[in-house]
C-alpha cells in the first residue's frame, strides 16, 4: 500500500524544512559575525598593545640615556632635577675600580608612587650597567628592572642600547628589547621583543641642548596579549619610520603595520597604526579593513 502522505503534511514540512534553513542561515550569519567582531577587535587590541610597549620602552631609554653626562646626556627623560628634593634617588658604582667604566647606574624611585615631570609616577628601580659614555661609538647600556612601576603598570623585561654611529659627527642607536612584559592590576598584560635602529636627524650641532634633538626610528616587533578573555599574539614592523622629538614623551610621526601571527599577511586585518603629522599629542589613528578610528595613547 502506498504511503498517504497529505497536502497539510507536506506544507508542514515544507514550512519546518524552511524554517531550520533561515535559523540556519542566521545562526551562520551571526557566527560570521561575531568572528569579523572578534578579529576587528583583536586587530586593534595587538595594534594598541605595540603602541604602548614602544612608548613606556622609550621612555626607559630617555632615562637610560638621561640619568647624567657622565653616562649619557643630562637632561633628557622625565626625571625632576630641578626639585632640590626629588623622590628618586641615584647610585652610582665603579665594577671595576679606579676605572671609570664599567659602572651600574641604579635609579631608585622608591616604594611608594614618584611624580615625574611628565605627570606619570613611578616606584621602584631601574638598573642599568654602561660599558661607556653612550654618546660614544660602541657603548652599550643594558637595563633590567627591580619591582618596577609606571603608573599601575608593572615593567620587566632587558633593554639593551648599543651605540653603533660610524663616527663621533653621527649618532645612531641599536635598541633590543627583549622578554619585556607589562602586566596591569587587572591581570591583563603585554608581553613583548623589539629590534629597532633609532638616528638622530637633528640637534648634532648642539650636543648640550638635548632637548631640540629629533629621532627616527625604523625596525620591527613581536608580542603577546591579553585583555579580559582575548589573547592575541602579533608582529608589528615600521612601515614609514617614527619620529621621536626628547621634548616630547610620543611618537609624532610614523606608522606601524601589525598583523595577527599565523594569519593572512594580505588578509582584511591588518592594522595600520599613524601617529600623526608631527603634532605632539597622544592620539593615533588605526585603519583595520578600511576603517579607521582614533585611539588615544596611554
Amino acid at each position: 500500500m502506498k504511503p498517504c502522505f497529505r497536502f497539510n503534511q507536506l506544507l508542514t514540512v515544507i514550512l519546518f524544512s524552511s524554517l531550520l534553513l533561515v535559523v540556519s542561515c542566521q545562526k551562520e550569519n551571526s557566527l560570521d559575525s561575531a568572528e569579523e567582531l572578534e578579529q576587528q577587535e583583536a586587530s586593534v587590541l595587538t595594534s594598541e598593545a605595540d603602541a604602548e610597549a614602544e612608548i613606556v620602552f622609550n621612555e626607559v631609554f630617555d632615562e637610560t640615556m638621561g640619568v647624567n653626562d657622565e653616562v649619557g646626556m643630562e637632561g633628557v627623560g622625565s626625571l625632576d632635577r630641578v626639585n632640590p628634593n626629588p623622590c628618586y634617588t641615584v647610585t652610582v658604582t665603579r665594577l671595576n675600580p679606579p676605572d671609570l667604566f664599567p659602572v651600574k647606574v641604579v635609579i631608585d624611585f622608591g616604594p611608594t608612587p614618584c611624580r615625574g615631570l611628565d605627570g606619570h609616577y613611578r616606584r621602584g628601580k631601574i638598573i642599568t650597567v654602561y660599558t661607556g659614555r653612550l654618546l660614544n661609538p660602541g657603548s652599550i647600556a643594558t637595563t633590567t628592572f627591580d619591582g618596577f612601576y609606571v603608573d599601575t603598570i608593572k615593567v620587566e623585561g632587558t633593554h639593551k642600547i648599543e651605540n653603533t654611529s660610524s663616527s663621533n659627527t653621527t649618532r645612531q642607536f641599536t635598541v633590543d628589547v627583549t622578554n619585556a612584559k607589562l602586566t596591569k592590576p587587572s591581570g591583563n598584560f603585554i608581553e613583548w621583543n623589539n629590534h629597532k635602529v633609532i638616528t638622530q636627524l637633528e640637534g648634532l650641532s648642539t650636543p648640550f641642548v638635548p632637548l631640540d634633538d629629533v629621532f627616527k626610528i625604523e625596525g620591527s616587533a613581536n608580542g603577546r596579549v591579553q585583555r579580559g578573555r582575548l589573547i592575541a599574539a602579533w608582529e608589528s614592523n615600521i612601515i614609514e619610520p617614527l619620529f621621536k622629538r626628547f621634548n616630547c614623551r610620543w611618537i609624532v610621526r610614523g606608522k606601524i603595520r601589525t598583523v595577527r601571527r599565523n594569519t593572512n599577511t594580505n588578509g582584511p586585518w591588518v592594522a595600520v597604526l599613524d601617529f600623526g603629522n608631527g603634532t605632539c599629542d597622544n592620539l593615533a589613528v588605526v585603519t583595520i579593513n578600511g576603517v579607521s578610528r582614533q585611539i588615544t595613547l596611554r
